[in-house]
């Protein structure tokens, strides 16, 4: 074996030499005029684009076969200007045809070429007679039988210019590798580039190539992939009037809000859009894309339905879905009304450039929606936002155990924002209502709420200040917790002058209560507040400050009329303080005119001396704070003129 395989090695080696030889010879008898000429000629063939060479040319045979051409710009169709212009494009040559003689080329390799694509407001670019001129050169039956295997770029450039919209991109260090067996069948390309400083690898192959550049249907699919963004499309592609694709898109994102920023978008607030998913059968003609059979999902939410974005000098994206349950927590958590471990209103500016870059028109129901801590059931609202006027519509939401319907208003001036709210709680729980809009969490019971507000400001505080426009409330079979008004007027009906107690516990039981408010410059001014019990009612007036979160109300607790037809037992009260923890505590001098002992001192009060012992009977029920001074009092009583520790414990 090893002597035959010495026997056949001897004309394989043989025959090695021999084409060594050859190329040896060959690169010395070969006329470079004529095989420059042949490339050129063989290049214009292929693609029907003329040479323009500025620089060099390297002619080599041997070791490698191949000519190079420095600074070349390729044109066709008549135009003027290349729209491609190469440092260096290098033609590989078969090897067998070159023994005979023939200039084959091989693969085709472009260092550094610059391409720019320019397209006017008609759609039509400085690349149309440059394909024109590939379709015709490609076309069955054309003189040409030739192609090449491959063309690889490196290290390109794309410059992309809309003279219409005045849009320009740009490509950096393109990569890519076009395959090219058979112009007239199939194309693909594969490689890598540069866009906005993110990588991206992508592929693209088309079915019919020829079809393609003729703009008649072709297959074609598409990857891109970049860490920002991954998209993909299987379908057709057509280019008669304008560019058509049918077929099925895939997008995928870890952080939607970055890949809206790579793009150039400005999303919403500062929370959510983070993991981004979509899957749709696109529809896409020019600048609009119909998606059908829509599977949406972002930050945990999944949704289904149609939606279509068209971007014709302004964005607009249109959307009709449904899900099963949505969470709007992300995108509501940094839009704070108060100031972080404070009750003070949120002073921080309002972001509002993003309702001027898009326009929406969205259509949304679930069964279930999540809003902090507030839960919805069914639930169907839109969103519309044009021009940097957003609005927002309820329909019905089943909320705090009732239904909620209305609508809110955002329109930007500047930096301000105009803020208009209509709403209406139908047979909610006012606990959870109360609780979770105004903060107040002293009232229990079923109502109906009613709102109607107008605001402008820069930021949270500044929406306080000016607040206007009214509010209604009509509540029934609840409680007011924080005091207990039965309790309380029967004992100082009997004793009113027992001390100051414990005002602030226990609840005040309710039939019906109704509320009525009107907003101006963030004040809200109550004249009609009235509590109607079993066993007590209450009526109120008075004024609570939005901006400083305080009460100043002043009312009237009162037991029902005897039954024997005795007098009712009236009683003044003052609410005054913060929102969340206010005072309340009775009129001292109604307690006083009650008094038997006591009264006589009202009318005796001019007097220094008795006004003394007026004023630690008062000090004695408010259990220390002492009343503001009148302009006769001397700062310091004489001890003759204090009362006895004997007479302040004597019984009322």
């Amino acid at each position: 074996m090893a002597q035959g395989m010495r026997r056949l090695g001897t004309p394989i080696a043989a025959l090695l030499g021999l084409a060594v030889a050859g190329l040896v010879a060959s690169s010395w008898l070969v006329n470079r005029d004529a095989l420059r000429s042949a490339i050129e000629a063989q290049i214009r063939t292929v693609t029907g684009l003329d040479l323009v060479v500025k620089g060099n040319i390297d002619v080599s045979v041997f070791p490698g076969s191949y000519v190079s051409f420095h600074d070349v710009g390729l044109k066709g169709g008549g135009t003027a200007d290349p729209a491609l212009r190469v440092d260096v494009l290098t033609a590989n040559l078969r090897l067998l045809p070159l023994l005979l003689q023939r200039f084959e080329i091989a693969d085709v390799m472009m260092l550094r070429p610059q391409i720019n694509v320019v397209r006017a407001a008609d759609g039509v670019s400085n690349w149309t007679p440059f394909i024109q001129t590939i379709a015709r050169t490609m076309r069955p039956g054309a003189e040409n039988q030739m192609s090449f295997s491959e063309i690889r770029i490196q290290d390109g450039i794309l410059a992309f210019e809309d003279t219409g919209t005045q849009a320009a991109e740009k490509l950096d260090d393109i990569d890519l590798s076009l395959a090219w067996p058979s112009i007239s069948r199939s194309f693909a390309a594969t490689g890598q580039f540069d866009w906005r400083g993110q990588r991206i690898e992508g592929s693209v192959s088309v079915s019919d190539f020829l079809a393609a550049l003729s703009g008649d249907r072709s297959g074609l699919k598409m990857r891109l992939a970049s860490p920002p963004l991954k998209l993909a499309f299987d379908g057709t592609v057509a280019n008669r009037t304008s560019a058509v694709m049918e077929g099925t898109v895939t997008v995928d994102s870890p952080s939607l809000r970055e890949a809206l920023r790579w793009t150039g978008q400005t999303p919403l607030g500062a929370g959510g859009f983070g993991r981004f998913a979509l899957r749709a059968r696109a529809n896409v003609v020019g600048a609009s894309i119909a998606l059908t059979n829509v599977n949406v999902e972002l930050d945990g939410n999944a949704a289904e339905g149609v939606m279509t974005y068209t971007n014709n000098g302004r964005q607009t994206l249109q959307a009709t879905l449904a899900a099963d349950a949505l969470d709007f927590t992300p995108y509501i958590s940094t839009f704070r009304l108060l100031a972080n471990g404070a009750r003070d209103w949120n002073r921080q500016m309002f972001d509002l450039k993003a309702l001027s870059t898009t326009d929406l028109d969205m259509r949304l129901s679930a069964a279930r929606v999540t809003i902090g801590s507030s839960r919805l059931g069914r639930t169907a609202f839109g969103a519309n936002l044009r021009n940097g006027v957003l609005a927002l519509s309820v329909g019905e939401a089943q909320m705090y155990g009732g239904i909620v319907r209305g609508s809110f208003g955002v329109a930007r001036a500047d930096t301000v924002a105009d803020v208009k709210a209509e709403l209406q709680f139908t047979d909610v729980d006012l606990q959870a209502c109360a609780g979770e809009l105004f903060g107040v969490s002293s009232l229990s019971g079923r109502g109906n709420l009613n709102v109607s507000l107008t605001a402008s400001g820069s930021s949270p505080f500044g929406l306080a200040q000016s607040l206007d426009g009214t509010a209604t409330l009509n509540g029934h079979d609840g409680a007011i917790s924080g005091f207990n008004v039965e309790q309380l007027l029967k004992r100082l009906e009997r004793r009113p002058l027992s001390g100051s107690g414990n005002f602030r516990s226990g609840s005040t039981p309710y039939e019906n209560l109704t509320v009525a408010v009107k907003f101006s410059d963030g004040v809200a001014t109550a004249d009609d507040i009235r509590v109607e019990g079993p066993t007590a009612r209450i009526t109120m007036t008075g004024t609570a400050s939005v901006p400083t979160r305080e009460y100043d109300f002043k009312g009237v607790a009162s037991l029902p009329q005897a039954a024997n037809g005795g007098s009712t037992f009236e009683l003044p009260f003052v609410v005054q303080g913060p929102w969340e923890d206010p005072l309340i505590f009775p009129d001292p001098e109604s307690l006083i005119r009650r008094a038997p002992a006591a009264a006589p001192l009202l009318d005796a009060v001019k007097d220094k001396k008795t006004r003394d012992a007026v004023r630690s009977v008062l000090e004695r029920f408010t259990g220390g704070l002492k009343p503001a001074p009148t302009p006769q009092e001397s700062p310091t009583p004489t001890p003759s003129e204090t009362p006895s520790a004997s007479d302040q414990n004597k019984p009322n």
